[in-house]
């Protein structure tokens, strides 16, 4: 059964229910902005990523199986050449009128890896309640399924499958992709085609657990300085928040409003300074200050086997820069040295 290609409908459809406006869709591009997320077409804005898929289509139409029109990317222009290059081997572009300017020396790059390297733990996922009748049409809650309900059979039944996202969306530096699998892309409509890494059963009503509250996942963030590793879940209508430091891991749970529940322990890709560790309830975050021990970088979030080789602060107090050939030993490093 072919399904919508159309921003903010994504259904399935037979070409017999195919009639005008019976496709509600969005015909602008995304707007991600400070934390708010909306479409250019219509007015409204949320800071929850789950809210910002369900925002209804300002425009009706007919489904359409094409592929979204992508704006025309500029032909590229042949570079310039130097008009001359110096005795130094600096290339010098237009006219020189006057001596050459002594060449800036540019900051340096705090280097930080994004946070969808590291792994995710399991995410305790809802169930569904198939006692609870639901309505023709009705979307599958998993993120990047867009199964719309049939009948009990087709939607419930033993044959139906439900390819999904356990994890949370990550937005990086451009990249888009999903914490739970490994692949990345730059545009939007390619990230909402990422097909679902996990196969289970589709989630129309959810079942609570035993305390009434229902487990989240939410969109997480990390960057670093040399003293520092700044981490952020993205969560609002926080009533409680806790994070318990410890030397090689942090325990954060935040209760949210309607028995929302983000509960999860993070082990650390080094150890931190508990006492100098500190966290900041914001209005659509948690910001995490986690204190470094030691001045070294570090390759992810969490422990992991896949990075082999990273930029690196060297160590502090004279420990050495980016660049050097020497090698210094340090017990503490994650793979016992560091580029000096």
């Amino acid at each position: 059964m072919p399904k919508c290609t159309r921003k903010g409908c994504g259904k399935e459809f037979t070409e017999e229910e195919n009639k005008d406006n019976v496709c509600q869709f969005h015909e602008g591009a995304p707007v991600f902005h400070e934390g708010l997320k909306g479409w250019s077409c219509c007015k409204k804005r949320v800071s929850d990523f789950d809210e910002f898929l369900q925002i209804p289509g300002c425009t009706f139409g007919r489904h359409s199986t094409e592929a979204p029109v992508q704006p025309a990317k500029e032909e590229n222009k042949p570079a310039a050449k130097a008009s001359h290059v110096t005795k130094d081997g600096v290339e010098v572009y237009g006219k020189q009128t006057s001596a050459p300017a002594a060449p800036a020396v540019s900051s340096p790059v705090v280097p930080h890896t994004p946070a969808e390297e590291k792994k995710v733990e399991e995410i305790i996922e809802e169930e569904d309640d198939e006692s609870v009748p639901v309505a023709e049409g009705t979307t599958c809650k998993r993120r990047g399924c867009g199964h719309a309900f049939k009948d009990q059979e087709t939607s419930r039944g033993p044959e139906a499958k439900c390819l999904h996202h356990p994890g949370a969306p990550i937005f990086h530096e451009g990249s888009k992709g999903w914490s739970c699998c490994n692949r990345r892309v730059l545009d939007f409509d390619e990230f909402l085609k990422i097909p679902g890494c996990k196969e289970g059963k589709h989630l129309f009503v959810s079942k609570n657990n035993q305390n009434g509250e229902e487990l989240v996942d939410c969109r997480t963030d990390w960057y670093q300085t040399q003293t520092h590793v700044i981490f952020s879940i993205f969560a609002k209508n926080k009533e409680d928040t806790q994070v318990h430091f410890k030397e090689n891991s942090i325990d954060v749970d935040i209760k949210m409003k309607g028995n929302k529940r983000y509960k999860k322990t993070f082990p650390l890709f080094q150890s931190i300074d508990t006492s100098a560790s500190k966290f900041t309830a914001l209005s659509t975050k948690v910001e995490i200050n986690l204190k470094k021990t030691s001045g070294i970088s570090w390759a992810a979030f969490e422990p992991t086997d896949e990075v082999k080789t990273w930029t690196t602060f060297g160590v502090t107090g004279g420990g050495g820069t980016v660049g050097a050939k020497e090698m210094y030993y340090n017990a503490d490093a994650p793979l016992n040295y560091t580029r000096k």
